[in-house]
């Protein structure tokens, strides 16, 4: 009886690892279409406020409310940023809430949802997205090749939806351990980094070696330098900690706040899709577009030492804070890096008044990540997906600096972990 046992038993690892695979390359596909389509319905969006400004003032709001309705008559757990959705699929893999949450037609919601939100010009990234559409693909696949369903097999699909999302592998690995596993065991790490690999091997076979935001050398010379590049760091992450811990602060306290005026906003979705979407409209038309969507180019352009308003980041916030409240999906990935590039903007202008001798792509880079640890509280995902976006190895001290000390001023800011707290509400 011992051979068929092992046969058996050898029989179903194989079936396990071939379904970790396949699922993998099909969410990497998945999440580069994704990218694609979200890169598009930006550019259409530009090109329709460039043409029609004010229809751009009716677009946010019709169509938060158009999205908000859809998805809670067809997919209610297709809300906001997937993220804690996952988190909570992760704890009962098997049960109903997980069904739902990771069901591929809640991933296809997600999906055009979130891409309906760009197109109407939301503060909104297809991160935090990828990472429920990806966790959905992988159970999926799962379920066809009759393999059990495990915690590894849901935070693989969601690691592998960030490393395809951002082209980042470290990141996505980083991110599952400091985020998606309360326990991370050596067993799913290896799932992980192999669903990670695939991703990783098929985006780069699509796409190319490309960094998120060009490769960028901010190059520190001497011990005197490196010491000032470590105490912007420390200043930008106060800065970061401080709002990006009021961020997160903003939006557990809406959904979890039992009376008053959010309790009654709460039980008016669609009206208050509406509200959301007017103010999204209205602080893109004010900021002359700098507040729409995913902030990439202004980003992008501050980090090579390029200019922007001084209203690209306040804007930029309120903007997030709009879209991220309004219940449609979209994630708060992207548009957190551009407000912490916005931080790293207002820092950059004292610390080159004061020291000309620095980059001011340097201080934005620091900036971006302490507002990204401030709202996520996970610094080794911050460093290392700053890192990895810049190809920039030589920033990692400062890097540090402003993780950590933003990770610690918004504990003092918001005690409660912005994606855990929230995943309470799948579970």
């Amino acid at each position: 009886m011992a051979i068929p046992t092992n046969r058996a038993k050898l029989a179903t690892q194989l079936r396990s690892r071939l379904a970790a695979l396949t699922g993998a390359v099909l969410l990497a596909f998945v999440a580069i279409g994704f990218a694609r389509c979200g890169d598009w319905v930006q550019a259409v969006f530009a090109r329709t406020n460039a043409a029609h400004p004010l229809a751009s003032l009716a677009m946010a709001p019709l169509l938060f409310m158009a999205v908000v309705w859809i998805t809670r008559r067809t997919a209610p757990l297709a809300r906001g940023s997937g993220i804690p959705q996952v988190m909570a699929a992760a704890e009962h893999p098997v049960g109903i809430a997980a069904g739902q949450s990771l069901g591929l037609g809640t991933a296809t919601v997600k999906f055009f949802g979130t891409l309906a939100v760009l197109v109407a010009g939301g503060s909104a990234g297809r991160e935090g997205p990828s990472v429920q559409i990806g966790a959905a693909i992988m159970r999926a696949v799962h379920r066809w090749m009759r393999v059990p369903l495990t915690s590894g097999i849901v935070i693989a699909g969601g690691a592998a939806g960030v490393a395809a999302a951002f082209n980042t592998p470290l990141a996505g690995i980083a991110f599952a351990i400091e985020e998606l596993a309360a326990a991370f065991e050596q067993r799913v790490a290896m799932t992980v980094m192999a669903a990670v690999m695939l991703a990783g091997l098929v985006s780069l076979s699509l796409d190319g070696d490309y960094i998120y935001f060009g490769a960028m050398t901010a190059t520190i010379a001497g011990t005197k330098m490196l010491t000032l590049m470590i105490g912007a760091g420390v200043v930008a992450g106060v800065f970061g900690g401080l709002l990006g811990g009021g961020f997160a602060r903003i939006l557990i306290a809406f959904a979890w706040s039992q009376g008053g005026w959010i309790a009654r906003m709460r039980k008016r979705p669609i009206v208050l899709a509406g509200a959301c979407g007017v103010i999204v409209a209205a602080t893109g038309y004010l900021s002359d577009g700098q507040s729409w969507g995913t902030g990439y180019a202004t980003t992008r352009a501050l980090l090579s030492g390029g200019a922007a308003p001084l209203s690209f980041g306040p804007t930029k916030f309120i903007a997030t804070v709009a879209t991220a409240l309004s219940g449609a999906p979209g994630g708060i990935f992207a548009p957190s890096l551009s407000v912490g590039a916005g931080l790293g903007q207002w820092l950059s202008v004292a610390f080159t008044w004061f020291f000309p001798g620095i980059a001011p792509g340097a201080i934005v880079l620091v900036g971006v990540a302490a507002y990204f640890t401030g709202v996520t509280r996970a610094p080794l995902t911050a460093v290392i997906i700053v890192m990895e976006m810049t190809a920039d190895r030589g920033m990692i001290l400062p890097l540090m600096a402003a993780a950590l000390v933003a990770d610690a001023v918004s504990t003092l800011v918001c005690k409660r972990k912005l994606y855990h707290a929230l995943s309470l509400q799948f579970r």
